[in-house]
């Protein structure tokens, strides 16, 4: 946002109409054009006396309308530069067109000057964005929108540069605002992008169907003989091992980076006639209250960076007293897979998944632990045997989640 301000002038008559033109508000912009000539000052802050000094730099001939009281200190001071000081309130600004010719006063006199410096109240024009509550600086010229030293306000995804944060900053000092805000923007966006890699690749690969909708055998027979309870399938993809669950009593959750993967789930689950919450989110994100029975995690990979080892820690911090984690990995590439198929993959051994994981000892018990052989048909139709890795883990009863 580079909006920039307004200026709210003085309610004195003529003065609007000639704004930017025979009215001026910066000695530094304008001194030069105006140099030499009688120049008055329609003071309407103490915060002008500096404004005042700066425009008799530029002429021996400055008037100051006083429209505010001044102490003796600061007369003495302007006097002493042989500054003119009328303290008669101001009626009005006279002029042909936009260029200044006078003053009169309230009381009828006229007060030649060839151009006028004055202060607006600066507000910044950053209405539009009241309803976020950004946070302010509060200056003497009034309040501003806060930024770091990139230009972000407290909105992770604003910037603003210019004026509209610093109602003294000069064009030059804008741009270079606007040029680190613009940069910063830039980089914060990139940054997303590299955030987003997983969820992005694996919508592209569910833009179609991509498993045959049958759950995971192994997952099926582990949990046969357990008590149905609270169940997070993690990286739930299609949702098949979700509504396998759900058709054996359990209440379950699963979650997919992929919006793609989890409205095919959707749709799954209703054909199946089984209520499951399905949610498209980071795999990390799990309601902090929730506490599952049973987590599950089946051929959780990714070709594209993810923490897998960091989301599944944080899952197992939301099993409850007795509950289970349970991972079903591809233990290798299947054997029809080509050498060195598996790019950024890191097949885990059971042991290797265990000490990976890392939770305590002295609460989780490793149930599970071994690579198990299954069927599988190859691309060419031929049979063929698959090795998975399969971990259960089991969290002690007491006072846990």
């Amino acid at each position: 946002m580079a909006t920039g301000i307004s200026d709210d002038l003085p309610d004195v008559a003529g003065l609007a109409e000639r704004w930017g033109s025979g009215v001026l508000h910066c000695p530094y912009c304008h001194g030069w054009e105006m140099r030499g000539r009688r120049l008055g000052v329609l003071l309407v802050s103490p915060l002008q006396v500096h404004q005042a000094q700066l425009v008799r730099q530029w002429s021996d001939d400055v008037v100051v309308f006083a429209t505010v009281p001044l102490d003796e200190a600061i007369q003495r001071r302007l006097r002493a530069r042989g500054v003119e000081i009328i303290a008669d309130p101001v009626a009005e600004v006279l002029g042909e067109g936009v260029e200044v010719a006078g003053v009169r006063l309230r009381d009828g006199r006229i007060v030649p000057v060839d151009a006028i410096f004055t202060m607006g109240r600066a507000r910044a024009n950053d209405g539009f964005l009241a309803h976020l509550d950004l946070a302010r600086s509060v200056t003497p010229l009034g309040s501003f929108l806060a930024v770091d030293m990139t230009g972000r306000t407290s909105s992770p995804r604003i910037w603003a540069a210019g004026n509209v944060v610093d109602p003294t900053a000069s064009v030059p000092v804008s741009m270079g605002a606007g040029a680190m805000a613009g940069a910063a923007a830039n980089g914060a966006l990139v940054e997303e992008d590299f955030d987003l890699a997983p969820a992005q690749y694996w919508d592209r690969r569910y833009a179609e169907p991509v498993w045959s909708g049958r759950p995971n055998a192994t997952l099926v027979d582990v949990v046969a003989g357990m008590e149905p309870g609270r169940a997070l399938d993690l990286g739930c993809g299609e949702g098949a091992d979700a509504i396998r669950l759900a058709q054996h009593g359990w209440d379950v959750t699963g979650i997919d980076i992929s919006p793609a993967a989890i409205t095919r789930a959707h749709a799954a689950a209703e054909t199946a006639g089984v209520d499951v919450r399905f949610i498209a989110t980071d795999l990390s994100e799990t309601d902090a209250e929730d506490a599952y029975d049973l987590v599950t995690a089946s051929f959780f990979h990714s070709p594209v960076a993810l923490d897998r080892t960091g989301i599944l820690r944080r899952a197992a911090t939301r099993i409850a007293s007795g509950g289970r984690l349970l991972i079903v990995s591809h233990a290798g590439p299947p054997p029809w897979a080509p050498e060195g198929h598996g790019g950024p993959h890191v097949f885990l051994s059971a042991a290797e998944e265990v000490a990976a994981l890392g939770l305590p000892s002295e609460e989780w018990a490793v149930e599970i632990a071994e690579t198990r052989a299954r069927e599988a048909v190859a691309p060419a139709g031929t049979p063929a045997k698959i090795h998975d890795t399969v971990v259960l883990m089991r969290r002690a009863f007491g006072d846990g989640a």
